[in-house]
Order: structure tokens, then C-alpha cells, then sequence
């Protein structure tokens, strides 16, 4: 996927304008939000799990090297081959080296966003091998020629009735009284095709939601089983994953399993919780011939030296960018590369560079419900705004920001003046708003009021208010 973080303006204002995303979207507050809010609710000590698993997260970034070397010794000694890849270039040169190797012509996949991150597909397919997504979100936007809008909900951006076009579009086989009009119908659909791609498959790859020292083995949640044929059925399964996605101990990936589902789906877990540990045994009914398992840094290390090390500890749930009023307005594709939402504005610009992804950080309210809910309690407003200073610092703003934010400065450090501009403001908008008690236009506001209205003040200034109730002085 080539980035397009530096067109995030002009991304926004299409994704606004579209009535059909913004349709889309609306199912977001009372889907994953609301699910997250009743899940969380019957845990009473669900704060104290994300303590726990922030914990975890620390100290294991904390002994990194450590972590991994002892998971590539207990990997290797399950039978797993285990290869390591300093950037993208370099991961898809290797996956597709396992995939000649195996002489293989067909891959299924499963969810992966660093496979998205690296532009696995696009390089396999370059060299003649037939890729097909089974995850069914990413199933729908492969055919479509889209990427993810979300981290675990890649389809989110669409509604039935465009899946059920697409499925018409692509499904040639379809005759043409085939009912589509339910999600089961469509589920329905989408297995007949990938039962038949998994049996036929080569290679199958997946990601993993934790790599456990202690034991060698990759785990990933699923609610659809794909990724358990992915690993089980083809000859040769591949592991991709980043280094931080190692822990330590079976014990402490279930604490992290404990608040991922229920921060991600609002599941108690996951339909689907697989480890897959080295290749098939003598006695095993399935599994696959031959297990790699690729390590990639592709920036890991430069953020565990830097100020962005807390981004690290993220466990891809996606809460942050389900509670987020700017990508609920939005949606994923605007952000213009892989990781949309709060930890998008944080993550894009370490692996990107601030140059071509600054408007990313500007690209929330600092409202701070992305911190509220995160289950490893990242402090995701204050990375942004690291990353607003960056910005700042080496003039990546446009000279109307640069303008506006002096004028802000020059005033907010002058109380007395502060405080008689407050005033006035006050006192012309009372008067000017006092008939109808709103603003719909106001010079160098118009991109704001395009899209709600402004009270209009009511008669006194914060400070003013702030001294009569708090301190009792009327002024």
C-alpha cells in the first residue's frame, strides 16, 4: 500500500462527503462501542487487568533481545524454521523464498496487518503467486482492490447492500435468483469459494497476535476459523509477525487475551484462540509439513530507543479508533496508510517520518477517549502531541497555523490582554447571536459551521463565571 498520510486533508474532506460511508459508520456506537461497554461492565476488575497487562507489556519491552532469543530457541526446538527481517523489503523477500521453495502457486492468508504494512500481497502476486485473503472482511476488500479501514474490521467502511453488489460483481458463478440480502447469506457465499482455495492451497500465512516465549508458539483470535486452516491445512505454514509481539509466558498472553477481546469485540474471548507450535508430529491428525516464522523490526527498534516506546505496548484491539470522533466521522481510509485512528497518529509517523504524515497528529479532538479505553493504557494524547512539537519544530505547518498559533501565543501569555479580548468577544457575539442564540457563519469559520452550528455566548466570560461560582466574587 503506498502511503497517502500527506493528502490526510483532502482524504478527510471526500471521506465527509460521502453519505454512504458516513452510513456505513453510523453502526459503530452501537456496535463495537456498545459491545465493549457491556463486556467490560461484567469484569469488575477489569482496571485491574489493564494494569496487569500494561505491566506486561512494559516489562517485557523493557528485556526485549531477551524475550526473543528465547522464543527463537524454543521455536527452533518445536521444529519451526525462524528467520529474521530488518525492514519490509527484506520480510517479503524471505516469504517469498519460503513460497519457492515449496514450489507453491497458491497462498491463503489469514488477518495480518504487518503483512499489510510491508505490502506482502502486492510482492507475491508481482511473482506469480495466487493470494487470496480469507479472513472474510479482507476477503471482501481484496476483491474490491481496497485495504483494511480498520485493524480488526476491515470492511467496516461498507454496508450489506454494497457487499452484496460486490459479491454479484465478482461471483461470476452466481446464478442470478441467489439470495443475497442476508449477512448469512453472504457468509454463506464467501465459504463455498474459500473451502475450496484452503484445500488447494500451498502456503498458508498468518500473523500472530502474540509469539510466547515459554512455549514457541504463535497465537491469533479469530471468530470465522480461517486462520486455524490457514495454519493447519496447507504444507507449509508462514508466521509473520513484528519483534514486539513476543511475551513471555502462556500465563501473562492470557491476561492479554483477558482484555484484548473485550476491548476489540466485546467478547469474553475470542470464537477462536489458536497456538500453533512447530509443524505436524508423528500422531497429529493435521498441521502442516514445514513452520517458519518470520521476525520483523521494520522501525520496532528505533521506537524501543525512542519517546514513541510506549506506542509498543499496543496489542491491536482497535478500541482507540472505535471510541475516536474523528474516525468515526471518517473512517480508516483517510488516514492513508495501514494504521488508521489514534494509534494510527501516533504509529504512521514513527515508521513514516513526521514530513509526510503531520497532519496525522492533528487528527483528533485531545478528547482523550482513545487513552480511556486503551486495555495497555497508552498515553496516546500526549505521543500526539510529541508529535505536534516535532511538527512544529521543523515548520511542517501551513503558514495559516503558523500565523494563527502566534497570534494565540501572543495572547494567551498576556493575561491582562486575554482577558479584555475574552470580553469583548463575549460581548459583540451576545449581541450579534442574542435572536436566533447560534452562529451558522462567521468569517475564517466556514469550514468549521459547515457542519454545526456555534452557540452564541451567553453574557459572561469563563473567568468571569469561574470567580463568581468558585471564589464567591461577583464581578
Amino acid at each position: 500500500m503506498k502511503p497517502s498520510s500527506s493528502r490526510f486533508p483532502d482524504n478527510a474532506a471526500a471521506a465527509l462527503a460521502n453519505p454512504r460511508l458516513r452510513a456505513a459508520l453510523d453502526t459503530l456506537p452501537g456496535g463495537l462501542v456498545a459491545q465493549r461497554r457491556a463486556a467490560v461492565a461484567a469484569v469488575p476488575e477489569f482496571e485491574a487487568l489493564r494494569e496487569a497487562a500494561r505491566a506486561i507489556r512494559d516489562a517485557t519491552l523493557d528485556d526485549l533481545a531477551s524475550h526473543l532469543e528465547a522464543f527463537e530457541t524454543k521455536a527452533i526446538s518445536m521444529g519451526s524454521k525462524v528467520h529474521w527481517a530488518s525492514d519490509a523489503s527484506e520480510a517479503c523477500r524471505i516469504v517469498l523464498d519460503i513460497c519457492r521453495a515449496a514450489r507453491a502457486r497458491l497462498v491463503v492468508k489469514g488477518k495480518s496487518m504487518v503483512s499489510e504494512e510491508i505490502g506482502l500481497n502486492a510482492h507475491l502476486e508481482a511473482e506469480g503467486l495466487e493470494v487470496v485473503e480469507s479472513d472474510l472482511g479482507e476477503y471482501i476488500i481484496q476483491k474490491r482492490g481496497e485495504t483494511p479501514s480498520h485493524i480488526i474490521a476491515p470492511a467496516i467502511h461498507l454496508t450489506e447492500a454494497d457487499v452484496a453488489a460486490d459479491f454479484r460483481a465478482y461471483h461470476t458463478h452466481l446464478p442470478a435468483d441467489r439470495r443475497l440480502d442476508t449477512p448469512q447469506s453472504l457468509v454463506a457465499e464467501a465459504r463455498n469459494v474459500l473451502r475450496q482455495k484452503f484445500l488447494a492451497a500451498d502456503v498458508g500465512i498468518t500473523g500472530a497476535n502474540f509469539l510466547v516465549a515459554e512455549t514457541g508458539s504463535s497465537i491469533i483470535v479469530t471468530n470465522e476459523g480461517n486462520g486455524d486452516l490457514a495454519q493447519t491445512l496447507p504444507r507449509v505454514h508462514i508466521v509473520v509477525a513484528t519483534i514486539d509481539k513476543v511475551v513471555p509466558t502462556l500465563t501473562e498472553a492470557m491476561t492479554l487475551l483477558r482484555v484484548l477481546a473485550r476491548s476489540a469485540t466485546g467478547q469474553d474471548m475470542t470464537a477462536y484462540t489458536t497456538l500453533a507450535t512447530g509443524p505436524r508430529r508423528p500422531g497429529d491428525l493435521d498441521g502442516p509439513e514445514q513452520s517458519h516464522i518470520v521476525l520483523i523490526d521494520n522501525g520496532r527498534s528505533e521506537m524501543l530507543a525512542s519517546d514513541m516506546r510506549d506506542a509498543l505496548r499496543c496489542i491491536r484491539c482497535g478500541a482507540c479508533m472505535n471510541h475516536c470522533p474523528v474516525y468515526n466521522a471518517i473512517g480508516g481510509h483517510a488516514y492513508g496508510w495501514v494504521y488508521p485512528g489514534p494509534i494510527g497518529a501516533v504509529l504512521t509517523p514513527s515508521l513514516l517520518g513526521i514530513v509526510e504524515t503531520s497532519h496525522l497528529p492533528n487528527a483528533s479532538t485531545f478528547c482523550g477517549s482513545c487513552e480511556t479505553v486503551c486495555p495497555v493504557k497508552i498515553p496516546l494524547v500526549s505521543l500526539m502531541r510529541t508529535w505536534r512539537e516535532r511538527a512544529k519544530q521543523q515548520r511542517l505547518e501551513t503558514w495559516p497555523a503558523r500565523a494563527l498559533s502566534k497570534l494565540w501565543i501572543s495572547t494567551a501569555t498576556r493575561p491582562a490582554l486575554y482577558h479584555l479580548l475574552a470580553r469583548v468577544a463575549v460581548a459583540i457575539g451576545g449581541a450579534l447571536g442574542r435572536r436566533k442564540g447560534r452562529f451558522s457563519s462567521l468569517p475564517f469559520a466556514r469550514g468549521w459551521l459547515a457542519h454545526r452550528e456555534l452557540p452564541a455566548p451567553q453574557g459572561r466570560t469563563f473567568q468571569q463565571l469561574w470567580r463568581e461560582t468558585e471564589r464567591g466574587v461577583p464581578r
